[in-house]
């Protein structure tokens, strides 16, 4: 495959004139025509993890019944064919994401391999006692327990940027952190428990004016937004393969290739070297030296199919539909008596995460559950978060590309048998 013409070659959202055809979307998952408890499947529960498309899951079965192989050192006709499909998806992810070329991005195990790997790569090696890295109160426990093992290792002083009262990243008190002492900053792109939307670029461009890397957490934002890791200029990009309708496993770190060029490896072993000798081994190039062992195969070409399929239907038609469902979905959930959503309308997609007065968290997911609508409770890995909203869990309601205004209606009504219960 010619890698260059792929990158440069058609764009990434496929748009076309034709509406969105939530009915064909929806026939393309085999697991929403399931029952549960007797009632139709209304899944909500998407920023956890979508469902898998059948262009997905064909590619996951292809893989293993007519093209398994380990990849990359073979010579035989299988690991050939299994290597194309690997490197092909590999060519996907750079072009979803508008990297300048393949080589620039790493395949991981998901999202939080990928910050670890940065964090004990990059930051072990380049960061020293004293200096301060920032991270926000919006971020996932990925983002945040890696840097406290960093400064529990080597002395780095970790600062947090505030959010106000509608869950919004709080700017003027991001450049108020930054100084002479800044060597590192990590930010969500979307917070996974609010839905909120940080201002990415402006974060990322005041780091930059002070030579400062970034590193963007884009496990949820990647899913509903098109994204662009060089208009962004983003020094490291990372997400999961899982929320984006893809295989578990399998997740994706862009970094900026003179970054990658510098950094040691994250693991040893086969694969990530040139020659070993019981004296030295000398390492590969990127991104094959941070890909120790080997990998997951099949899910790596599902990761690919996933990208694929979500091009074809095209970012920019996606996000406008999932906004009038979630449009909907505050007004619904709003009218709710007794029901407060965390996080304001504004700056903000696919996600609303809500309390009720008369019962639990952990309630309203059982309750509803029954009714057949799955929602997530809890912390959401967000605790510090919870703590800033001062409560101990929310109800989150996450909407993915095949949900509909009627299965809002669907939650709303086993919200009322909630109340009808508790009340």
């Amino acid at each position: 495959m010619n890698e260059a013409s792929t990158l440069d070659g058609p764009a990434r959202d496929h748009n076309s004139v034709d509406p969105y055809d939530i009915e064909a979307v929806r026939a393309d998952f085999p697991i929403l025509d399931r029952e549960v408890y007797g009632q139709p499947l209304v899944y909500l529960d998407n920023a956890a993890s979508a469902q898998k498309p059948r262009p997905v899951l064909d590619a996951i079965e292809h893989a293993y019944t007519h093209s398994y192989a380990n990849v990359h050192r073979g010579v035989h006709r299988l690991s050939q064919e299994a290597t194309d499909l690997f490197e092909e998806a590999r060519v996907d992810v750079a072009r979803f994401i508008n990297a300048e070329k393949a080589d620039e991005i790493v395949f991981t195990r998901g999202g939080t391999e990928a910050m670890n790997l940065v964090v004990a790569s990059y930051g072990r090696n380049f960061l020293q006692a004293g200096d301060e890295v920032i991270i926000s109160t919006l971020e996932h426990h990925s983002n945040i327990v890696p840097w406290q093992l960093l400064r529990d290792q080597i002395g780095i002083v970790i600062k947090v940027v505030p959010i106000d009262d509608d869950g919004n990243f709080d700017l003027d008190a991001y450049h108020d952190l930054l100084s002479d002492r800044t060597k590192f900053v990590s930010v969500t792109q979307m917070s996974n428990a609010l839905g909120k939307i940080t201002p990415i670029k402006a974060v990322i461009d005041a780091a930059h004016r002070r030579g400062v890397p970034v590193m963007v957490d884009g496990c949820q934002a990647v899913t509903h937004l098109s994204t662009d890791v060089r208009a962004l200029d983003a020094d490291f990009y990372v997400f999961s393969g899982h929320k984006l309708y893809g295989p578990t496993g399998v997740g994706a770190l862009y970094g900026k290739f003179e970054l990658l060029d510098k950094m040691p490896p994250y693991q040893g072993g086969g694969e990530m070297i040139s020659s070993v000798s019981f004296e030295k081994s000398i390492y590969k190039k990127p991104p094959h030296r941070f890909e120790a062992g080997t990998p997951a195969i099949a899910q790596v070409i599902g990761f690919g199919a996933a990208i694929r399929y979500l091009e074809g239907l095209g970012m920019a038609r996606i996000a406008a539909y999932e906004a009038e469902v979630v449009d909907y979905a505050h007004e619904q959930l709003g009218a709710v008596p007794g029901l407060t959503i965390f996080g304001s309308r504004d700056n903000k997609a696919s996600i609303v995460s809500f309390i009720m007065e008369c019962a639990h968290a952990h309630d309203i997911g059982t309750i509803v559950d029954r009714a057949g609508v799955a929602v997530r409770t809890g912390h959401h890995c967000a605790q510090p978060l919870m703590e800033r909203l001062g409560v101990a869990a929310t109800a989150r309601a996450s909407f993915g590309l095949y949900n509909t205004k009627s299965e809002v209606d669907s939650l709303v009504a086993a919200l009322r048998q909630v109340e009808e219960i508790f009340a």
